[in-house]
């Protein structure tokens, strides 16, 4: 917890750090030698991208950038954009410039698998970080209960529509994320059983992408004759999707929509009623994990973990360390701003003022 309350102190000096560093260049290069490196061996991170959240760089990197210069290790950080050859070049880039240990956030699992099969040849250790790599090879994966982010929107759309009958919509996660499998699973596991509810459209949008998002939703709302009175919308910029929809249609704000990511855009829709609830994973938390798991691989010692995984297409079993999501739903906004891991600043403008100051949030 002492990391954690650094970490959380240094986001924001980090923040401007690395906006001042990369000058608006969204290439997602960076690294550093921590003063000098005190380790041995030398750590790579790897994220997806800037489209699907705005997480990676805003709250990851710098999390990241900050544990690592103060454990001391030499590390290099860098986004994919999107591109899984470009991610490969990364991480060969990576392991040709000494990287001992290798960080992953895989943009599906054929492309990170092969990512894991080069660095293992190399020698190189290799950690699922937020996503499992199916078929892969990682030694370690550290990430949030997935199941468990699904149970909670499940729970939360439930919450929002209470016990009168309704139709419901499911618009998941990218279909070669296995997240997206995980968070659909625990969603069902919650909704299925309901009876009062009718599951009448269910589709997963490439890539995350929420322009699709957008296309598939006006699809499923006019194949329903715009009788869907709940969906549940696997992450925030799908929710922003749907409710832009429902906006055009004169609804939003009726119709429950479940988010995940507690991003800025999905808390300002909370706070105007459009959107019911989004899942909070406290990424400080996961940085934290993943930062003690590779400084502890870097200098030659056995990492902590307090679980596992199954990776279904490799057959076999991934140490994990497993952390617990919240859900957040308009009187516990101020909880994620309390947290820092969104500014009262961002949050907290135009429209959304008033709300902020209901809520107590400053």
């Amino acid at each position: 917890m002492a990391r954690q309350r650094t970490l959380m102190t240094a986001l924001a000096a980090s923040l401007v750090f690395s906006m001042a560093a990369c000058g608006g260049d969204d290439s997602g290069g960076g690294g550093g030698d921590a003063g000098g490196g005190e380790a041995a061996g030398k750590v790579g991170v790897i994220l997806p991208d800037t489209a699907s959240s705005a997480r990676w760089e805003s709250a990851d990197r710098p999390l990241l950038e900050a544990a690592f210069e103060e454990a001391g290790v030499d590390y290099d950080i860098q986004n994919a954009q999107g591109d899984a050859q470009q991610m490969a070049t990364i991480a060969e880039q990576m392991i040709t410039g000494g990287a001992t240990v290798l960080a992953i956030t895989n943009l599906d699992s054929a492309s990170g698998a092969a990512i894991q099969r080069q660095a293992e040849q190399q020698g190189v250790q290799t950690i699922d970080y937020d996503r499992l790599t199916l078929g892969g090879e990682s030694d370690y994966y550290v990430s949030f209960d997935n199941t468990e982010v699904g149970r909670l929107q499940g729970e939360g759309l439930a919450q929002c529509l209470g016990d009168q009958p309704a139709n419901i919509a499911f618009l998941n996660g990218s279909p070669d994320d296995n997240n997206a499998t995980l968070f659909s699973e625990g969603a069902h596991e919650v909704l299925d059983p309901m009876t009062q509810y009718t599951q009448v459209a269910e589709q997963a949008v490439p890539e995350w992408d929420n322009q699709q998002a957008a296309t598939i939703f006006e699809q499923m709302y006019t194949q329903a004759g715009g009788d869907i009175q709940g969906v549940l919308a696997a992450n925030d910029g799908l929710a922003n999707a749907v409710i832009s929809i429902l906006g055009r249609n004169n609804v939003a704000g009726t119709v429950p929509v479940t988010g995940q990511d507690a991003t800025t855009e999905g808390l300002q829709n909370i706070l105007a009623g459009n959107q019911c609830m989004t899942v909070y994973k406290p990424i400080a938390d996961e940085a934290n994990a993943l930062a003690d798991l590779a400084v502890a691989l870097v200098n030659g010692e056995t990492p902590e973990v307090d679980g596992e995984v199954e990776d279904t297409e490799g057959g076999r079993t991934v140490p994990a360390v497993l952390l617990d999501p919240v859900s957040v739903f308009r009187d516990n906004v101020k909880q994620v701003v309390d947290d820092g891991f969104v500014e009262a600043a961002d949050l907290c403008t135009g429209e959304y003022a008033a709300a902020c100051t209901e809520l107590g949030i400053q």
